[in-house]
């Protein structure tokens, strides 16, 4: 769709792709941009990573910049991703916690009574000085592509909390959502406060949105979510409203959940790659712009292939109020650099049309 009058800056990134699409205005092109972008698919991340541990990286602002970068110099995408981890506020808060190669975030001493609620303190902007200053750097950096920032969902962090480590069934965090709603709903408050103060901080410092990753909150049903997860989701998204930046909210195997995340607050809802575009409309409803949906295992099939399936994908985002082009999940490690710059390419050219 051609721009218009209504495109004018307002600030730093205000005319982007991505922020009009975001808004639901009209854009130049389909914007794009990549969950993981920044990370282990490319060389120079490892390069830069190589011998330095992923919280050790989160915490030096000289890297986050360089690695944030990265697929911007790369590949045409229309935002960046703030390189962080979802974990890095719950460890600037205490959290004896470590990022294991291979495993994920392990807890040393799940949070599973309400004295290890109770010990969760607020998050500070002193707590977190580098993220602050790694923001700052990269508003710079950036000119005018936007930075989102992000942080953890509140089910996705008390999951990890409770079950000290990834889990695929989350059966003690939901047997305590389950037996013990009002600690439960304790933890959760805390959480998200947390996260809200790490997005604000985020946002003050120059990031232009921000994306709530609740990775995990797909393993709840529709009621348990609207009963034990949204309110706190929708705390997270009311502290963030008087920024007025686009707020994104994503989840993983969350097609039955689609409509109540949007209700949660979300300016934008991600759609992982299970429920198709035009149906995720459906499910979310009016006033509210979609972010997805391409399989990231998609990117290893030919390229006719994945031609094929990205003309699809923007076919059906198409009938959003606004789409921004991502992948239903994020970037997989061994996906070649090259199909995704390509790629990019492709969402630019057939959009734009």
């Amino acid at each position: 769709m051609p721009q218009d009058s209504a495109t004018a800056a307002s600030g730093p990134g205000e005319e982007s792709a991505f922020l009009l699409a975001c808004r639901r205005r009209p854009v130049p092109h389909t914007p794009v941009w990549f969950m993981r972008q920044a990370g282990r698919s490319l060389p120079e991340y490892r390069e830069a990573r190589a011998g330095i541990p992923m919280l050790e990286a989160c915490a030096r602002p000289d890297l986050v910049v360089e690695i944030t970068m990265q697929p911007v110099r790369r590949y045409a995408v229309d935002a960046a991703i703030f390189f962080s981890d979802i974990v890095v506020p719950l460890k600037a808060i205490g959290i004896d916690l470590d990022i294991k190669p291979g495993v994920g975030p392990v807890i040393a001493d799940p949070i599973r009574d309400a004295a290890a609620v109770d010990r969760l303190r607020p998050l500070e902007p002193g707590d977190v000085p580098f993220a602050t200053e790694a923001v700052q750097a990269l508003t710079g950096e950036l000119g005018g592509t936007p930075l989102i920032g992000f942080a953890g969902g509140p089910f996705t962090l008390a999951s990890y909390l409770i079950e000290g480590g990834p889990s695929k069934t989350h059966d003690r965090t939901k047997a305590m959502m389950y037996g013990e709603p009002e600690l439960w709903a304790r933890l959760l408050d805390r959480l998200a406060d947390i996260a809200a103060a790490y997005l604000k901080i985020q946002v003050e410092a120059g990031a232009r949105a921000i994306q709530l990753f609740d990775s995990w909150v797909g393993g709840v049903g529709p009621e348990d979510y609207r009963t034990s997860v949204l309110p706190h989701s929708r705390k997270i998204f009311e502290a963030l409203a008087p920024y007025d930046v686009p707020r994104i909210h994503f989840g993983v195997g969350t097609g039955e959940l689609l409509g109540l995340m949007g209700e949660a607050g979300a300016d934008v809802v991600g759609v992982d790659w299970r429920v198709p575009l035009d149906e995720a409309v459906l499910r979310v409803g009016p006033g509210k712009a979609l972010q997805g949906n391409l399989d990231p295992a998609i990117l290893f099939a030919p390229w006719d292939v994945i031609a094929d399936r990205t003309r699809d994908v923007l076919a059906r985002g198409r009938t959003a109020e606004g789409h921004v082009f991502n992948l239903g999940h994020g970037v997989l490690p061994t996906t070649d650099p090259d199909k995704l710059a390509r790629l990019v390419d492709l969402v630019h050219e057939e959009s734009a049309r």
